[in-house]
């Protein structure tokens, strides 16, 4: 008797060991970029607008850096007149007065960063536990109101809560307290302005933690509570691991803008007094530049700052990469 070995289709054959038959693949569509257009076009012209405006407000702008190696005269070439190489990068790196602003920009960036970025986790996580919808839409409502409020209309506010006959100073003198003049003490600035950061942002950085929470599924939770883990084991293993890649993206964008503190805001809430604590890179940058007229300088030190920027949020995605495992590219 004879016994006949059928073998394998041809079609259904792997090439090569490990490989997925040929008929478990699935065919490749390769669209050129013309068809793509052409069937798309209409959500491509969305993004004409958008390309426009970085082209003209962001990209054309980063010409006018070589002013910062060029002498720039008033009436002149938008690109200076002639070449002087390292000779205002030195004069800044000569001034004291620049590091004396720079080392207010980095102590206000860094109780910003302290206080801004993790309030709203925390009451994230506290609206999370509330089961009173009312209650819960109310907290949120006023949380985030005064992130849509004008930065003129909080500095007014927050200067006349902070004057010798505001609000603040009202409570001190019934308490038997003597008025302090906050808004000329240099020692109160950063309290303040850290203090209004706070309140006019933390709102706003919940709803985005908010939203990252709805993400997380429930059974993760039923699973917690099985294993006989309780509501903050739960908050540490499931919520936070959760909204982690929300956190670690809002935490790098944060870092990305350290060197750039509020310069409507601090403009509008120092004054000759405050300068000690309150005068920063950017309110620098316009007294030297706008007011003295002496754009070469202030732009060798705008591109000083921005190179820090670009270093610090490079460095901050590189370590989150490698540690957490999650960055923004």
């Amino acid at each position: 008797m004879t016994t006949q070995i059928s073998e394998p289709a041809a079609d259904t054959a792997p090439d090569k060991p490990g490989k997925p038959p040929r008929a478990a693949r699935s065919p490749r569509y390769k669209t050129t970029w013309r068809k793509a257009f052409k069937r798309d076009w209409q959500l491509y012209t969305l993004v004409i607008v958008p390309l426009l405006f970085f082209l003209v407000f962001r990209y054309a702008p980063m010409l006018g850096n070589v002013i910062a190696f060029r002498k720039f005269v008033p009436g002149g070439s938008i690109y200076g007149e002639t070449w002087v190489g390292l000779r205002y990068v030195k004069m800044f790196i000569n001034d004291p007065n620049f590091w004396e602003v720079f080392g207010n920009t980095m102590a206000l960036g860094a109780l910003s960063l302290v206080f801004t970025f993790p309030l709203p986790i925390v009451l994230a996580l506290l609206l999370n536990e509330v089961r009173s919808r009312y209650f819960k839409r109310f907290v949120q409502t006023v949380s985030y109101l005064p992130h849509f409020l004008s930065i003129v209309i909080v500095a007014g506010m927050v200067m006349q809560l902070v004057s010798l006959e505001g609000t603040v100073n009202q409570i001190v003198r019934a308490l038997g307290g003597e008025a302090v003049s906050f808004i000329q003490d240099p020692s109160w600035f950063r309290t303040i302005y850290v203090s209004s950061e706070v309140w006019q942002t933390v709102g706003w950085g919940t709803i985005l933690y908010l939203a990252a929470l709805t993400t997380i599924d429930s059974q993760l939770y039923e699973a917690a509570r099985i294993d006989g883990a309780n509501r903050w084991q739960q908050t540490w293993h499931v919520t936070l691991p959760g909204i982690r890649p929300t956190m670690i993206t809002l935490l790098i964008l944060n870092i990305g803008t350290f060197m750039a503190v509020g310069f409507e805001k601090v403009l509008l809430l120092y004054n000759p007094l405050t300068y000690p604590t309150a005068d920063v890179v950017s309110t620098y940058l316009y007294r030297v530049g706008l007011v003295s007229n002496n754009f070469s300088y202030a732009a060798a030190i705008g591109l000083f700052e921005s190179v820090i920027g670009l270093t610090l949020i490079l460095s901050a995605n590189a370590i989150s990469r490698r540690t957490v495992g999650t960055s923004l590219w």
